[in-house]
């Protein structure tokens, strides 16, 4: 990486992350540091995001969801464009 801009953003990007085992049950923890970051309390929804999954706050999926939906539906032809 040759972009000050991109070695910038990587090194704080990358400096969250943790390398985790999943125990016997395939479960893993997530820290404390993130559960807070991401505002996780109690019920949790896992979802694909390409070639990625995030783990999101119920309640707080639900709200995206629901002010996204119209741009979403508009702006599929331009990201996915012949697939929808």
């Amino acid at each position: 990486m040759t972009a000050k801009a991109v070695r910038d953003y990587s090194r704080v990007f990358f400096a969250s992350a943790f390398d985790e085992i999943p125990d016997k049950q395939g479960r893993i923890t997530i820290p404390p540091g993130l559960r807070d970051y991401a505002a996780l309390q109690r019920d949790c929804v896992v979802i694909g995001a390409n070639t990625r999954l995030e783990i999101w706050d119920s309640q707080a999926w639900e709200s995206y969801l629901a002010t996204q939906e119209d741009s979403f539906a508009g702006a599929s032809e331009e990201v996915y464009p012949g697939i929808l």
